[in-house]
């Protein structure tokens, strides 16, 4: 094998890493020029990076913000029981959804254009997730024809149009940044054609490096990104130093240094993959969690970065998958984890509403909560449909707080009423949603 084969992964739903090490290594030192380029260019800009990243950290969460319809949730035919997966859709409350077209399978462009027309007969909004494989670089005319395809037959089903996948991994069939530019320029001819808004650029995990090569050349109307945080554990844990709110407030520095200030962004893909789940698990070893570990991750990841401002939706991959998703279609009838109650409660109690500032119970107030106190305690109160709601939990030891307002009630992170009206509250890593009278 010399690098450009491809061959996907149905049970992960992500190709098989068949490129050999000698030839990563090969492409590496023929590309040695394309890194040298993004050096130079990250390095321009690494003080105006982390003095926007300084400003933007200083102010988080002490300000209320407007959460809008933010919370989504990917999904497939699901093995042609499309009606059963659109019904589950509907019943976590989402009305964002993010559906994939592959470039290698042309043959089921009708069936998902017939599976987006009934999610959009559902009130669901869809937004297109193109992706990709090395022969759409080797081949730039198909790659093209499929582009213009494809926004051809989408652009009246769905308002936004992601252009690539993770191609910071060479498994997706990208090997440097100058192939990614030339896969997605020839799209937003396309995009002005037809009408439709673009999203780019995709990249996967913590590698915000790429951007200031790219977004100067890609003006996508919306920037995006694969923001996995599952190698580190919970989203509080830090990489290098940094949490998933710091990344996503690293990310909105570079964004608006690279001349696309203003524009939204939004995170198109994360989970926590599933222990004991092989083959169908995305990965192996420590990313894998238990399914109320995913749970409790799921609303501590949604809950900071949406409060935080930088991020302006995010999307769950996926709604059906036996690795990773909200549901385990491994079972008959298909089983709902407690992920799917967490995302179902999550909507119920923020989507929509609007983000007041975090609670400090030892004091009177919304203030920035101290870390290390009360077990790293994390209250973000919000306010939707005339309820004043915080969603709660610890980080590390349980503590037993009580607030500065009187207790209404307390729900779990599933929804379920746990009682504690007026009194005091016991939180720990599973988030709780305790409401407060006016």
């Amino acid at each position: 094998m010399n690098g450009d084969e491809f061959s996907w992964n149905p049970y992960a739903d992500q190709p098989h890493n068949v490129a050999p090490r000698w030839a990563r290594r090969r492409r590496h030192v023929r590309n040695i020029g394309d890194y040298f380029e993004l050096a130079v260019k990250n390095l321009a800009r690494t003080l105006p990076v982390l003095f926007r990243t300084r400003a933007l950290l200083k102010t988080v969460h002490t300000r209320p913000a407007d959460i809008g319809t933010a919370i989504g949730c990917s999904v497939s035919e699901a093995g042609g029981r499309s009606d059963e997966a659109i019904a589950l859709l509907r019943e976590t409350g989402v009305r964002l959804t993010l559906v994939r077209l592959a470039s290698w399978e042309p043959e089921r462009m009708p069936r998902i254009e017939a599976f987006i027309r009934d999610l959009r007969a559902e009130g669901f909004e869809v937004c297109l997730a193109l992706l990709q494989r090395r022969r759409d670089v080797l081949d730039p005319g198909g790659w093209r024809a499929f582009l213009d395809e494809a926004l051809g037959r989408f652009a009246s089903l769905c308002p936004y149009v992601e252009i690539g996948h993770a191609w910071n991994r060479t498994k997706w069939g990208v090997w440097s940044h100058k192939e990614y530019i030339a896969l997605a320029e020839p799209a937003f001819d396309a995009a002005a054609r037809y009408g439709t808004r673009l999203i780019g650029p995709a990249v996967i995990d913590f590698e915000f490096h790429l951007y200031p090569a790219v977004l100067p050349r890609l003006p996508f109307d919306v920037i995006s990104s694969l923001l996995y945080v599952d190698r580190v554990g919970a989203p509080e844990n830090g990489q290098f130093g940094w949490d998933a709110t710091a990344k996503a407030g690293l990310l909105r520095a570079v964004v608006d240094t690279c001349g696309a200030a203003g524009r939204n962004l939004w995170v198109t893909e994360v989970n926590w993959p599933l222990a004991g789940t092989h083959p169908y698990s995305p990965a192996e070893g420590k990313p894998n969690v238990g399914e109320n570990e995913q749970a409790d991750y799921l609303v501590r990841y949604y809950v900071p970065l949406l409060a935080s401002g930088f991020v302006e939706r995010i999307y769950w991959w996926q709604l059906v998958a036996p690795g990773y998703g909200l549901i385990d279609s491994r079972e008959e009838p298909w089983r709902r984890r407690p992920s799917f109650r967490a995302m179902r409660t999550l909507v119920k109690r923020i989507d929509g509403g609007r983000f007041l500032g975090i609670m400090d119970v030892a004091e009177d107030g919304l203030r920035r909560t101290r870390r290390g106190k009360n077990g790293d305690l994390r209250a973000f109160l919000f306010r939707k449909n005339g309820e004043n709601v915080a969603a709660c939990w610890t980080t590390g030891r349980s503590a037993e707080v009580r607030f500065d307002r009187e207790v209404a009630g307390i729900e779990d992170r599933d929804g379920n009423a746990t009682g504690g009206r007026g009194g005091a509250v016991l939180l720990d890593g599973s988030p709780k949603y305790v409401l407060f009278k006016d």
